[in-house]
């Protein structure tokens, strides 16, 4: 998954980064509200945090601004402002939920997960799927109740096309939310990430969870549980 943070306190935006990162999202990073709001348009994400008191564009304007520029994905707002004219204003401006400075690690990853599920019509932290269940919480895979170890871009590449299941991902999709724009990328390198997860989580072709349509991209065929 892929997050972008605007947040202008210099040590606020690295500690959410680090929070995000080391729960495995690639993170985007913009200290006001202007170069936010075009990272916001331009750039891919899964989920963005902002501010409210931004420098530049504010960040109830550009929340607007993202929402009228056609941006789907969940807005989490962390703000200092905990009183509730600001955060009915912050959500009748398209954000989906909010959270008041200080916070904890835990709170904000929780939150921030549940947006990114919501998308995809999933309501717990636990994915299931046929014989499948991954725990995007605890980053563990059981297939017929025994355990797979993945890698980290391996989980990733899985916990996007569960959390997606029945779309189609292309490579490029699944490149663009799996690295920063500061990462050396390579699309080939899905096609080793695809074969690896194929060889550790079906390695009979039994349930055949993830189909390639060619030229199209990869799709997670399994009914959800």
């Amino acid at each position: 998954m892929r997050a972008l943070v605007i947040e202008d306190d210099p040590d606020l935006r690295e500690q959410v980064s680090k929070f995000l990162s080391d729960d495995g999202f690639a993170v985007d990073v913009a200290a006001d509200g202007d170069n936010g709001a075009y990272m916001a348009e331009e750039y891919p994400a899964d989920i963005a945090i902002v501010d409210l008191g931004l420098p530049g564009m504010p960040g109830i304007d550009l929340i607007r601004q993202v929402r009228k520029a056609g941006r789907k994905y969940p807005i989490l707002i962390l703000t200092a402002r905990d009183g509730w004219q600001t955060k009915v204003e912050g959500l009748e401006a398209g954000a989906d939920d909010y959270l008041v400075k200080p916070f904890h690690r835990e709170e904000l990853i929780a939150r921030v997960r549940a947006l990114v599920r919501r998308v995809g019509g999933w309501t717990q932290a636990t994915l299931n799927s046929g014989p499948y269940v991954v725990d995007t919480s605890a980053k563990s895979v059981m297939v017929d109740g025994k355990p797979v170890d993945l890698t980290s871009y391996e989980f990733r590449v899985l916990e996007y096309l569960l959390t997606h299941a029945g779309k189609v991902i292309s490579k490029s999709e699944l490149t663009e939310h799996l690295y920063t724009e500061d990462e050396e990328r390579d699309s080939n390198v899905i096609e080793v990430f695809i074969r690896r997860l194929r060889s550790k989580l079906d390695a009979d072709s039994q349930y055949n969870p993830i189909t390639t349509l060619r030229g199209a991209g990869y799709r997670w065929d399994l009914p959800r549980a």
